[in-house]
Formats: structure tokens, C-alpha cells, sequence
């Protein structure tokens, strides 16, 4: 899976191999083990930074609620 970014908004597309795509298709689902996930995760945390440099101060403004955040 790659995540292609518009430089100029910040959105991203997500686009999925061939093989992915199969085994979605058979699966319904990506298996991610203990180890990808670890690496996987390392990676997003550094693709979400890059995200946010390209966001609009709109945008980066913008507070997500979660279980966490309610009170």
C-alpha cells in the first residue's frame, strides 16, 4: 500500500498492490502482524507529521473527540 499526498491541500489517496487488493477481495481483510504493525506504525507516525505540515490552519486546527477527550 502506498499513501500519495496533494501537496496542496493535504489529502491523501491510498493505493493498494495488485496482491492486496487480492487478498482483500478473498479476505475482506489485511492481516498485519506483530512486527509489520510495529514498523508500519513508525512509518505512519512520520507520514502523518508530513500530513500535517501541508494541512491548511483550518485544518490543523480542527479537534477530533474521542473517549479520551470527552468529558
Amino acid at each position: 500500500m502506498r499513501f500519495k499526498q496533494n501537496k496542496k491541500d493535504g489529502s491523501c489517496k491510498i493505493y493498494f498492490e495488485k496482491h492486496e487488493i487480492k487478498i482483500i477481495s478473498k479476505k475482506g481483510y489485511l492481516y498485519l502482524s506483530d512486527i509489520f504493525l510495529r514498523h508500519f506504525g513508525n512509518h505512519l507516525v512520520k507520514i502523518v507529521s508530513d500530513w500535517n505540515m501541508n494541512f491548511s490552519d483550518k485544518v490543523k486546527s480542527i479537534c477530533t473527540e474521542t473517549n479520551l477527550t470527552k468529558k
